[in-house]
């Protein structure tokens, strides 16, 4: 059965985010040009505005398609019936997970937020803060401390992110450490760091 033009279209798009995310994580947003992507990809450079209307939206397709999966993947967690320290263990190993195949990807968001438009990077920014509310959340749940003191939970749960965020800057899939290890290792240190 032959592939519909709208499948066509987002196969396409992808690989040329794919791409595009490649050659940004190298270079930096500022340091990748359109016609770069296009020699990446092997089409013409007017294939690549076919697609993507400007850079710019080419930057915010790739975050978006990353953070979102992230959220939703976080809530997916979020909605499991299990102990809120187990849910905080399963979103560091899922994180890890993600972070891991998608270097590049994470780099980006980690990096070339300040490249979007306001409007764009307000969307990614919303992203990232409800990502943060399913992990604040969780500290609430496991701290009695903390539970009624939501600015002070603030600094737990960016240490949470800090400890995973930059992984895919040293994590190496082949290397003697897993992905699950790792997650393991931040997600009890971060417990284990948490006021009563």
């Amino acid at each position: 059965m032959a592939r519909s033009r709208a499948v066509i279209f987002e196969e396409r798009r992808e690989k040329i985010a794919a791409a595009a995310a490649e050659l940004m994580a190298k270079n930096g947003f500022l340091g990748t040009s359109t016609a770069d992507i296009a020699a990446a990809c092997n089409m013409h450079k007017s294939m690549i505005h076919y697609y993507f209307s400007s850079k710019e939206e080419l930057l915010f397709a790739i975050m978006w398609g990353h953070v979102s999966n992230l959220v939703d993947q976080a809530k997916a967690v979020a909605s499991r019936k299990m102990p809120a320290d187990e849910q905080l263990r399963w979103l560091a190993r899922i994180l890890m997970e993600d972070y891991s195949f998608a270097p590049a990807r994470q780099k980006i968001l980690m990096n070339e937020i300040g490249n979007l438009p306001p409007e764009k990077r307000a969307v990614i920014m919303q992203a990232q803060r409800d990502l943060m509310d399913v992990t604040d959340k969780y500290v609430a749940e496991l701290s009695y401390t903390l539970r009624n003191h939501p600015k002070q939970r603030v600094p737990y749960v960016m240490m949470y992110f800090g400890m995973l965020n930059w992984t895919h800057t040293w994590f190496d899939r082949a290397g003697p450490v897993t992905i699950k290890t790792v997650a393991d290792i931040a997600a009890d240190m971060f417990l284990k760091g948490l006021p009563g």
